[in-house]
């Protein structure tokens, strides 16, 4: 395979890379946590549209309860963005491992 070939097969793959991360960024996650005590909707960009808090959920005395069931709902949701984009990335690489 020449230089020529190998640098169009590298444009395509970053061009590949660049709209699947577009899409991703774009996808809303909906997830539960806390058994359903917390809804968080989040783009695949990590920007949260939305977070639901079951009113069963919110006890004045033990403010710090919330506090973790929001960080837990959002740690996990972070977690499963960067596993689809690590998803798309193995595709795309076939499995190769890419530096962003």
């Amino acid at each position: 395979m020449n230089i020529n070939a190998l640098m169009k097969q590298a444009q395509k793959m970053q061009s590949d890379m660049t709209k699947a991360q577009r899409e991703l960024e774009k996808t809303l996650f909906e997830f539960d946590s806390a058994g359903g005590a917390i809804h968080l909707s989040i783009y695949g960009n990590r920007k949260i549209e939305k977070i639901e808090i079951d009113r069963d959920a919110i006890d004045p005395d033990d403010k710090e309860m919330l506090e973790d069931m929001i960080k837990l709902a959002i740690n996990e949701a972070i977690e499963r963005i960067d596993e689809e984009n690590e998803k798309i990335q193995a595709k795309l690489t076939s499995g190769m491992r890419m530096p962003f």
